[in-house]
């Protein structure tokens, strides 16, 4: 048996970026002889094996053949015949189609330093348009810092039109639609994502109602509430998201309507909604948006006043006097402000 190491991390390195993980391709070997070395099998559709020590993810050579629609629909061939070529032919772009074996040197069949060196990204072979997955995998890639400024090849945007043009993106799950839009968002340009969404007319059906891209925010949960805002709380209804990521969104709302809330009786119980003291760090970011910037100190003040309310004087009122008083203590500590 032959190990390379493959992908994302060799090209990594080769742009002098440490990778965050590393996957490696096996070839003259078996599932037999890997679990017999002591790897574990995980592979559901094709042999996959964590090593026993470093836990990296180790994958028999394969190639694979177009059997159904969306990425899900291939069926994969491996064996000791299937050569570390034909491997790195079936990956998405030529940047990532390169191999380094146990030496350091280089095996790159199909021009991927080349690439790099001019910031191109190429698909690696013409089956680059059976996998619709691989056009959200474009997106994701453009938020990375070392690859934000890449520009896609001339005849790769063809193959991104038949994409689009065979519908096949709906066929894609929630799941993993959000699995490569989280990734993005957990990266330093996570705005590329979203723009190279639009540039490339990807937003049907996930992301239909994207028009704008506002990616204000430190954490990934706080750029996906100001996409919303951005887009009128109406972006990706279809898509698994989190409630970490639902609890900011609706945090974000709470705080816009206080602003834009005339109504001093409106504003009283927006403020008891957002329950200030539960969600302080929540609120505390939301009020850092760019989008509120000429409402900050007015936030700030407001903010105060209400972590400075004592609500231990309601511990001793029955459930049905709660509400009216703590209305009561709001006003008390806000009606100047407010």
């Amino acid at each position: 048996m032959k190990v390379f190491q493959v992908g994302g991390s060799v090209r990594d390195e080769l742009l002098g970026v440490e990778p965050k993980d590393r996957d490696w391709v096996v070839i003259n070997s078996s599932p037999e002889e890997m679990e017999e070395k002591g790897f574990k099998p995980i592979g559901k559709d094709f042999p996959v094996f964590l090593h026993p020590e470093t836990n990296e993810e180790y994958a028999l050579a394969r190639t694979e053949r177009k059997s159904g629609v969306g990425y899900k629909g291939f069926k994969f061939y491996f064996d000791s015949s299937v050569t570390l070529e034909e491997d790195l032919k079936r990956r998405d772009f030529t940047i990532n189609a390169i191999a380094k074996d146990h030496k350091g040197r280089i095996i790159d069949p199909f021009g991927g330093r080349e690439h790099l060196k001019n910031k191109i990204f190429k698909h690696a072979s013409p089956a680059f348009e059976e996998d619709p997955l691989r056009v959200l995998r474009f997106a994701r890639f453009k938020s990375y810092k070392q690859l934000h400024d890449f520009d896609l090849h001339e005849e790769t945007k063809v193959l991104f039109d038949k994409i689009v043009a065979s519908t096949e993106l709906k066929d894609l799950s929630p799941e993993r639609v959000w699995m490569e839009t989280k990734k993005a968002l957990e990266n330093n340009f996570s705005d590329k994502f979203f723009k190279t969404l639009i540039k490339y007319h990807l937003t049907d059906p996930w992301f239909k109602n994207l028009k704008s891209v506002s990616c204000n925010g430190d954490l990934p949960e706080l750029k996906w509430a100001d996409m919303q805002r951005i887009n009128c709380f109406q972006l990706s209804a279809s898509l698994p998201i989190p409630n970490s990521y639902i609890k900011v969104i609706d945090s974000l709302k709470l705080v816009i309507n206080f602003i834009e809330s005339s109504n001093q009786s409106e504003k009283l119980r927006l403020l008891e909604k957002m329950n200030l003291r539960r969600n302080y760090e929540i609120l505390m970011h939301c009020k850092q948006y760019e989008s509120l910037n000429e409402h900050q100190d007015y936030l700030e003040k407001i903010f105060k006043s209400v972590m400075a309310i004592d609500f231990s004087v309601l511990a001793n009122l029955s459930e049905s006097e709660v509400s009216n008083q703590k209305q009561l203590l709001y006003y008390e500590a806000l009606h100047e402000i407010i």
